[in-house]
């Protein structure tokens, strides 16, 4: 199995020019304002804080590149977030269209709460990977604050939502490191996959 023993931040991209080229395969991770992007990308890192972790929601504005040795994760601007103005949320639309115009990810990790059912941005977000025929899996996150029933009659509801299968959902808990392993074999997968 991937074992993660390298994890830096390389830099921020506010605009297509500054997107880094590399080699090596770009896993993004996507998701909505608060759905604990940052605290996923510390537990695959297995730091406390690679990424920063915020209280308040919609502090990443731009993309985050980090270097996981293999392969390079890239962090995307939230979505959904009430609190910013409408010129603020379409400037992080056009930066993440230009992001997956680009072909920049070979896989995206879409992140959900698994407490609530997916949002309307939520389904839009995965019309999109549908539609630009872009490889994902879904990232149900928070799921120790669910009992293992609760959990899986949760991830059974975003899979019909997603119109995806159940094997392409990962329950996973920053909290308790659940799905880690899960998680890890899906970036070998992508990473070996040439």
């Amino acid at each position: 199995m991937l074992k993660i023993t390298k994890a830096e931040f390389i830099t921020s991209a506010a605009s297509k020019e500054q997107f880094i080229k590399t080699e090596k395969p770009i896993i993004a991770v996507c998701g909505k304002s608060n759905v604990g992007k940052s605290s996923f990308i510390n537990m695959l890192a297995n730091r406390k804080k690679l990424a920063k972790v915020s209280k308040e929601p919609g502090r990443t504005r731009l993309v985050n590149y980090f270097d996981f040795g293999e392969f390079v994760l890239a962090d995307l601007p939230g979505y959904g977030f009430a609190r910013v103005s409408k010129e603020e949320k379409l400037k992080w639309a056009k930066l993440l269209d230009t992001f997956f115009a680009e072909k920049n990810a070979a896989h995206v990790f879409a992140l959900c709460d698994i407490r609530h059912e997916p949002s309307a941005d939520d389904r839009q977000m995965l019309e999109y990977l549908y539609y630009h025929i872009i490889p994902f899996t879904v990232i149900a996150t928070k799921a120790d604050k669910l009992s293992k029933a609760a959990a899986a009659r949760s991830i059974v509801n975003i899979a019909a939502v997603y119109k995806c299968g159940v094997d392409n959902i990962i329950a996973t808990s920053s909290e308790t490191r659940q799905g880690l392993d899960k998680t890890l074999e899906r970036i070998q997968s992508v990473i070996t996959v040439d």
